[in-house]
């Protein structure tokens, strides 16, 4: 479908209105524009709206909705699902829309709908501040502080979007909303943790803390062998630890010839990453005993900037690979789990690929389940499974071996996933239902009242009621 479908007077009538770039399919910049993150998303919009400000925003929903075209909201592009982009409709594109303004007296930023975790990070640390974002800083503020935000200081402050204070927000028929505590109290419940459905976030406002410019780091490399004991040991250090201390455990290959000896490239491994949120010297004392859970391959724990730590994972996950990642909440982690854990591992078919586990709790857990949308804060650990691969003709192979990885781990979960990890929103409706529980029919009333078309649908997709359209092109493989 070619940017005609809107109409050439349509199409005049946005670009009369808008201050920003109309970027056609026949444009030398189209296949730029239209590209994301991974690489397996290969989406052909009829037209793309690069915005400059609200107002743009606002008039590429209105011709959206005028001339009934499906509709993609890019933040950061960085979603595993690809719901940046859609087929055949319009891109809403906030990526030029990267200004961070902190006010270090009321420890607040204000963060535009486009900017990435490195937007942020990089002015809030001139303050000494940071807000708890996500572990990649190229991925999109907005995105991830819908879905929740799970990142390195999570423990402590808790997710990106326990640290929201207000947000701006374009509604699908074109208004201008700020929504608070204070203003529009249930949608502001709705936006923390609900996902992008509904309306179009252009400015966050978070909460700072103190924090840097040095952490407490610790990044150490165990062989595979030793993944079941590690675990175990990880495990009573998770129990005991203080809520200053988030870490992650990657099991795979993970393979990198500037970290390891020729010997250990290849080889099998497990990794333990954490960060201390506080004083440096408590937290090297805190983190020291995860470096010495068996004898290790590799130890590049230490102090470093804060914003070293944000990017430290950058290289791992570089635009246009191929990627396909899910997740489940998990109620512990067993002797059962931990086994199936070291298994899934072993067999995946990437030595780019992992199986990852999330430290919960903390400040997550301390925050009342029914202060916000967000669905995990009862769980103690976070599942995620990484297919991260090279070429297309190995995709098959990939996303099956995450499949069926989540498939056997259920017997472990009640099935809720973090909306941030979707794989491709296949089975999108059960997803979320099983996800939310009693909380999708409050969650069904607030589309209901603020998007009652499913104007928003291509996204982690909370259907209202009486709509037959459900899906905007997000919810299949691409």
């Amino acid at each position: 479908m070619s940017s005609q479908t809107i109409g050439d007077e349509q199409l005049h009538k946005l670009e009369g209105t808008f201050r920003g770039t109309v970027i056609r399919p026949d444009d030398t910049d189209y296949d730029d524009a239209r590209a994301v993150w991974n690489g397996m998303i290969n989406r052909y919009p009829a037209l793309i709206a690069r915005c400059r400000g609200t107002a743009d925003v606002i008039s590429a929903v209105n011709a959206a909705r005028e001339n009934d075209l499906p509709v993609a909201v890019r933040g950061g592009g960085h979603n595993v699902s690809g719901s940046a982009v859609c087929d055949d409709g319009l891109v809403i594109d906030l990526s030029e829309l990267t200004s961070v303004r902190v006010d270090p007296d009321s420890r607040t930023a204000r963060v535009e709908g486009g900017a990435t975790w490195a937007d942020v990070d990089h002015e809030t640390q001139a303050f000494g501040l940071a807000t708890p974002g996500g572990v990649v800083s190229d991925t999109g503020v907005a995105g991830l502080t819908l879905g929740g935000g799970i990142g390195h200081l999570r423990c402590k402050y808790g997710l990106s979007c326990d640290n929201l204070r207000s947000v701006d927000l374009v509604t699908a028929d074109g208004e201008f909303l700020t929504a608070s505590e204070d203003q529009n109290s249930d949608l502001f419940w709705g936006l923390r943790g609900g996902g992008g459905n509904f309306g179009i976030v252009t400015a966050f406002e978070f909460e700072l803390h103190s924090v840097g410019p040095d952490v407490a780091t610790c990044l150490v490399f165990y062989p595979s062998d030793q993944l079941a004991d590690c675990l175990r040991a990880y495990r009573e250090f998770v129990e005991s630890a203080p809520d200053e201390v988030s870490t992650l455990v990657f099991a795979g290959e993970l393979p990198d010839d500037d970290l390891f000896e020729d010997d250990d490239v290849h080889r099998q491994k497990s990794a333990i990453m954490g960060c201390y949120a506080g004083p440096v010297d408590d937290g090297t004392r805190a983190l020291l005993a995860l470096r010495e859970l068996t004898e290790p391959i590799a130890d590049f724990s230490g102090v470093m900037p804060y914003t070293e730590l944000q990017r430290i994972l950058d290289e791992d996950y570089p635009d246009g690979m191929r990627y396909y990642w899910k997740s489940l909440y998990l109620d512990g982690l067993s002797e059962s789990a931990i086994d199936r854990i070291a298994y899934w591992a072993d067999v995946a078919p990437s030595p780019l690929s992992t199986v990852d586990i999330w430290q919960l709790g903390g400040a997550i857990a301390q925050i009342d389940a029914e202060a916000s949308a967000f669905a995990g804060r009862h769980a103690p650990y976070l599942l995620s499974v990484e297919a991260n691969w090279e070429r297309p003709e190995n995709d098959g192979a990939n996303v099956e071996w995450v499949r069926d990885c989540l498939d056997d781990m259920r017997q472990f979960s009640d099935g809720s996933v973090y909306l941030n990890f979707p794989g491709f929103l296949e089975n999108g409706e059960e997803m979320m239902r099983t996800t939310f529980g009693p909380t999708y029919e409050r969650l069904v009333a607030l589309k209901d009242e603020y998007d009652p078309t499913n104007f928003f649908s291509h996204n982690q997709n909370i259907a209202p009621s009486g709509s037959d359209r459900t899906d905007g092109g997000a919810n299949t493989n691409p």
